[in-house]
């Protein structure tokens, strides 16, 4: 949607510069706000019109019963969708009695600024009622990064060309009606006014709700506060019942005079407080807000964003839409991570309720690696929130009949909620990516305390689910059956090569945990003989190869199954999961999204250049990427391979998944692991970064298109940057003590007075790989 002439490229900002309400749902999800705790689609001020409000506190869910034609053993029978709480976004105005709505009269123009560097949202309008009175609006919007419950915005009503009556309505406002739910009625049901009023006031400027969610049992609540300036302020006065708390203001305006607003909100919830408890603290976080003021929150908010931008900026020259794109990625990702502590970090983040708020796997694969590299304290908070959830995981591997932890494939507060039993009860390997974003955050921090009071625990409880989920054959060999891998279109696989090796890497990291730790393995019951089978486990584990094909086999058998028949599919049957019998994906050789492409890369150890070479031309024949995780794994081997044309392609794709709604579904949300996928794609693809046995190793090299490309990383609280321009890699330590790095397999020491260059080797040209007819990438031109 970016391409739409309203639209502008710039390189620290999302510009709109008119509104169009039939990509209105869109552009919510794109101007949204968040710090990871708190969201804020980007609804209009007055609230209407509107695609979907939102407002999101992360963690606050409804249940619902799952739907399911025939009941079976261990399917989930609950699921968990999240909810709209209390908007506080809402200003309402009237101008000399007719209401403010874009619907109506004329506007005569309207900006939207999404500010990367300052992490705001301003709007400018200029309208002119039915009746001819014109007024123009500014409004600036915040979520905090610093003060983690508050909301705030300055709200500011100039009158242009005669004397008005305004009136302002700041409201709380609870229940709002949504949108009909398209499909399955027991969403519908749940989320039709969830919450149960127990408490409302209005007193002065202050109002405040408290409600209940009716299922999950959540108490949840909403304060706001007041700073009303206006030279001709006639009333105010404030109201309120169950479900509104409302503050209205008249005053008079003269042309050039202006009626400012500034309202401060906050929010809190509890599983386990009491009103009086959720009230103290939404009371509690409005004073400090209240304390702070509006100016000093717009300064805690750019100070807190320009030490972010010091050490995660990419910088790329020759290409101006993905330098957009990237800094937007960064931001987004950061929204949705940095304030979650101890809470999930929904693949939507806090910017819609698209896959019913949930996180999956996503998180540690694709969202954790960048911000272990930039924003590393959000990592500790997240992998806490895993260990937090390890007694429903402990149970649900019971259920199914294993030892240690079954972490679920989707979920709001760690229990599995996923009705499609093919992931819910197979898709194992989320335990072997939490046990990677464990191994990856201590590598690059060397924090003591998390590893062994966190870190242990998780490699532990992961680790002993594959020594019990997989078996020795009569030959020795460890296979893990009936899986379902990355490739949603290949359930119930037996060894799955993903699956097989990312459980290795899992088994032997915790092994040797468990000896650095002895006395906290002692604590969890691991002795010896356990950490013993777990080692001979991982060296015995069965990775498939088609020695015919001279490749690798995304599971046992996977390339003995017939081809899909990519030149019958029309280009509307994709995706295919929505136009076929999964009994004929499964038995077929189609891939959803990057499976053995993503083992190339996260194992990356376990290949030589030659096969993954060889690898990659035969999966990328097979892979349609009805998935958006799969663009930038594929940037990333084939940048690694030599296919820097095609890997830029793929990078386009990535980073423009939302920008330019690829998928047809940000309306619901953003995609935060595409996001961070932009990232990986330029930082691992061309960057080549990749962490071995916590050393940093670069293989840079950039595509014909590209004129120069910088990146920072955090490790082992050292800030290194990267810039590669006109064939030379240049390593400069920006903070820290000397820290030994590689480029392309040779070894450099890095210090702050002392940089690397190096020569970039040129890569030699090299015919594309075919992909199925019509599922190219777009050329990037």
């Amino acid at each position: 949607m970016i391409t739409h002439d309203a639209y502008a490229v710039e390189p620290w900002c999302v510009r709109e510069t008119e509104l169009h309400l039939d990509v209105l749902p869109q552009s919510e999800s794109l101007f949204a706000l968040s710090n990871g705790h708190v969201g804020w689609r980007g609804n209009l001020d007055e609230g209407e019109p509107h695609g979907l409000p939102g407002s999101y506190l992360n963690g606050v869910h409804e249940l619902r019963p799952l739907p399911y034609a025939e009941a079976g053993y261990g399917y989930p029978e609950s699921g968990q969708t999240v909810i709209d709480v209390s908007n506080g976004k809402l200003i309402r105005l009237l101008v000399n009695d007719e209401p403010f709505d874009l619907r109506y009269g004329q506007l005569l123009s309207h900006e939207r600024v999404l500010d990367l560097r300052a992490g705001v949202l301003q709007r400018t309008c200029e309208w002119s009622s039915p009746a001819g009175c014109t007024v123009r609006v500014r409004s600036t919007r915040l979520v905090s990064f610093t003060q983690r419950a508050v909301a705030a915005i300055a709200y500011e009503v100039e009158a242009v060309d005669s004397t008005v009556q305004l009136v302002v309505q700041s409201e709380l406002v609870a229940n709002e009606q949504l949108p009909p739910v398209v499909g399955d009625p027991r969403v519908a049901a749940a989320l039709e006014s969830p919450l149960d009023p127990e408490e409302h006031a209005a007193q002065g400027s202050r109002l405040r709700l408290v409600h209940r969610t009716r299922r999950s049992g959540l108490r949840v609540a909403a304060a706001a506060d007041h700073v009303v300036r206006a030279s001709d302020l006639r009333s105010t006065s404030s109201e309120s019942s169950d479900d509104l708390a409302r503050l209205t203001v008249t005053c008079v305006l003269r042309p050039g005079e202006s009626m400012r607003l500034e309202k401060m909100v906050a929010y809190g919830w509890s599983g386990a407080r009491s009103v009086p408890a959720v009230r103290g603290q939404v009371d509690a976080a409005l004073a400090g807000a209240r304390s702070t003021g509006w100016d000093g929150l717009l300064a805690q908010q750019r100070a807190y964003l320009e030490d972010f931008w010091s050490r995660a900026d990419v910088e790329v020259e020759g290409d101006a839409e993905i330098q957009q794109a990237v800094r937007f990625a960064l931001f987004h990702v950061l929204q949705a991570g940095a304030r979650s502590e101890r809470r999930a970090i929904p693949a939507k983040g806090l910017t819609g309720s698209g896959y019913d708020g949930h996180s999956f796997w996503d998180t540690e694969t694709f969202v954790l690696p960048l911000l272990t590299y930039t924003a590393p304290d959000s990592v500790a908070e997240a992998l806490r929130w895993r260990q937090s959830t390890l007694p429903a995981a402990r149970e649900r591997a019971r259920q199914l009949g294993h030892q240690g932890a079954v972490f679920p494939w989707r979920t709001i507060d760690g229990a599995e909620c996923s009705a499609y039993w093919p992931a819910g009860t197979a898709a194992f390997h989320v335990n072997a990516d939490i046990a990677d974003a464990v191994v990856r955050y201590i590598a690059c921090t060397s924090d003591a305390d998390f590893e062994r009071d966190t870190g242990v625990e998780l490699l532990v409880e992961t680790a002993r689910l594959w020594r019990s989920l997989g078996h020795h054959d009569h030959h020795g060999r460890f296979h893990i059956d009936g899986v379902t891998g990355p490739d949603e279109y290949s359930a119930l696989s037996d060894d799955n090569a993903y699956t097989n090796l990312m459980a290795q890497a899992n088994l032997r990291a915790a092994a040797d945990i468990t000896e650095r730790h002895p006395e906290q393995a002692a604590a969890l019951g691991v002795d010896d003989e356990e950490a013993a089978a777990w080692r001979d486990a991982a060296e015995a584990m069965t990775i498939h190869i088609d020695h015919n094909l001279g490749v690798h086999a995304q599971s046992a058998a996977f390339t003995m199954h017939q081809v899909w028949d990519f030149a019958g599919t029309r280009p509307d049957q994709y995706p295919l999961m929505l136009n076929f019998p999964y009994f004929d994906l499964y038995r077929r050789q189609v891939v959803k999204q990057a499976d053995l492409v993503l083992a190339m890369f996260m194992r990356d150890d376990a290949f030589t250049e030659e096969e993954k070479a060889r690898n990659f031309a035969y999966y990328e024949a097979l892979t349609v990427r009805d998935s958006s995780l799969s663009a930038c794994c594929q940037a990333v081997i084939a940048a690694e391979v030599g296919h820097l044309r095609l890997a830029y392609d793929y990078v386009g794709e990535s980073a423009l998944m939302d920008l330019k709604d690829l998928e047809n579904n940000t309306r619901d949300g953003l995609h935060i692991a595409s996001l961070a996928g932009t990232w990986i794609a330029l930082v691992a693809g061309f960057g080549g970064l990749r962490n071995r046995a916590g050393v940093l190793h670069f293989a840079p090299k950039l595509p014909e298109k590209l004129a120069r490309l910088a990146f920072s990383v955090q490790v082992l609280r050292r800030r290194l940057r990267v810039e590669i321009q006109d064939s030379e890699a240049t390593y400069s330590l920006l903070a820290g003590s000397p820290l030994e790095i590689c480029h392309y397999g040779q070894r450099l020491t890095v210090s702050e007075k002392s940089p690397q260059r190096r020569s970039v080797p040129e890569v030699p040209s090299l015919p594309e790989p075919q992909q199925p007819p019509g599922r190219r990438p777009t050329r990037r031109h």
